[in-house]
Parts: C-alpha cells; sequence; structure tokens
C-alpha cells in the first residue's frame, strides 16, 4: 500500500471555522487533487477514508467541512442546517470556495488539475462550484441532483457525472429529468447513472442514528458507485508522474 500522510485543515468560511480533513500521497511532486463533499450530515470518518483512498491513487484529495466540525445524528436538526443553506447557491459557493482555496494552497497540489466530487449537500456545493465557472477537470456527484439558477449552467467548463438510486424520494424522477435537461440545455459534457433498486444516501454504510424515511445502504450500488467515481477520475484527471 503506498504510504500517504494526512493531516487536519481549518479554515473559516459560512461563519463557521471549518475542520477537513487533507491527505497527501507519497512524493514530493505536484499531483491532481480532488475536492471530496460530504452528505448533510457532515464530514465523517467515512468520507475522512474516502480522501484516503484517493491520496492512496495518487491524488491531493480534501474532504471538506460543511457544519464547522458538526457531523448530525438528529435528521431534523440536519435538516434545519441544510435546508437553507442548499436554497442559498451562494452559501454554498462560498463555502466551496474556501476549501478549494486551502487545497489550492496545498504546495503538493497541481492547482490545474483539480476535480471536484461529492454526495448529497456536498455535491451541491461542488455543482455550485461549476455553475459559478471555476476551472475543474471533473465534476462527480452522488446523490446531488440540484438544478442550479437559470442559465448558470452554461458556466460549467468540465463534464459533470451524476448517480442516484432508483428508487430515491428525495431525488425522484422528475428531479432526474430537470437535472438532466439542465445540462442538456447548457451543452454541458454530463452523464447520469441510476442504480436500481438503491434509496437515497444508497452509498454510505449504516449508522447508529435515527434516518429520514428513503434512506437506506445498498452495498453493491455502494461499491459501483465507489468504482465509477474512481474510473471518472481516471478518465478526466489521471495521475502522471
Amino acid at each position: 500500500m503506498t504510504t500517504i500522510t494526512t493531516r487536519t485543515v481549518e479554515y473559516p468560511a459560512d461563519g463557521l471555522t471549518m475542520i477537513g480533513h487533507l491527505a497527501l500521497p507519497s512524493g514530493t511532486g505536484r499531483r491532481p487533487a480532488v475536492l471530496i463533499g460530504p452528505e448533510g450530515t457532515g464530514l465523517n470518518d467515512f468520507q475522512r477514508r474516502r480522501a484516503d483512498a484517493l491520496a492512496e491513487l495518487g491524488y491531493v484529495a480534501l474532504a471538506f467541512d460543511v457544519h464547522g466540525g458538526r457531523w448530525f445524528t438528529d435528521p431534523q436538526e440536519m435538516l434545519a442546517r441544510v435546508t437553507p443553506l442548499l436554497a442559498d447557491p451562494d452559501r454554498m459557493r462560498d463555502i466551496g470556495h474556501a476549501a478549494l482555496d486551502v487545497l489550492r494552497a496545498e504546495p503538493r497540489t497541481d492547482p490545474d488539475r483539480i476535480a471536484a466530487i461529492g454526495y448529497g449537500t456536498g455535491g451541491a456545493i461542488a455543482l455550485e462550484l461549476g455553475r459559478d465557472g471555476v476551472d475543474l477537470r471533473v465534476i462527480g456527484t452522488v446523490n446531488a441532483l440540484t438544478t442550479g439558477r437559470p442559465g448558470e449552467a452554461a458556466r460549467i467548463r468540465c463534464p459533470v457525472w451524476a448517480g442516484v438510486g432508483s428508487e430515491d424520494p428525495i431525488m425522484p424522477a422528475g428531479q432526474r429529468d430537470a437535472f438532466a435537461a439542465e445540462m442538456q440545455a447548457a451543452g454541458v459534457d454530463w452523464r447520469l447513472v441510476v442504480y436500481g433498486g438503491a434509496l437515497h444516501a444508497f452509498h454510505h454504510p449504516p449508522v447508529d442514528q435515527t434516518v429520514l424515511p428513503g434512506v437506506g445502504h445498498h452495498p453493491l450500488h455502494a461499491q459501483r458507485a465507489w468504482c465509477d467515481i474512481v474510473g471518472l477520475l481516471a478518465e478526466c484527471l489521471p495521475v502522471t508522474e
């Protein structure tokens, strides 16, 4: 296994002190980099391990924070924080840009080769960075079929990949259609993968907390979605020495 190094990074955003997880690959040279956005519950060890796994593949990876170090176990408390955030593209962009600045400031990062992937709320933030015209190599999201303000998707400068469960009541067929229509009208190079039988947050392993209706883990599709993300990065942001 490749030797990686990790560290906690603190930075201001959204009026909070965010606590991200930075993972660096072995070596000393610059490498392509990936922003990783967590689901609405916040940054936990699951997404930290995702950053570590990408560092093992040769990427600089930052799992960014959205709640100032908090991880919500009460879904209603989480919704009270996330719902107004998702309704405010500028707030989402500010959170994304703050994390992007941290990633770009890392000496191991190649600032011209950065991707953004995200899950749920973190995926919505990644999409808003694209709609804000940020120069990214690719955007990959799971359970994040949000649509933006009219016309702004035309500012997306990279391919967009999105995965969603077929039985996700939070991202139903109408939301899938709206997302596809937005991407197509904007001329984006986009792909949408629907994982049959999967609910919302199918990618996340079970946790000891009360969950919202329509949320459930699907181990097989979770692994498939991760492989799809890794393959997407290999295609659009290959690691080269």
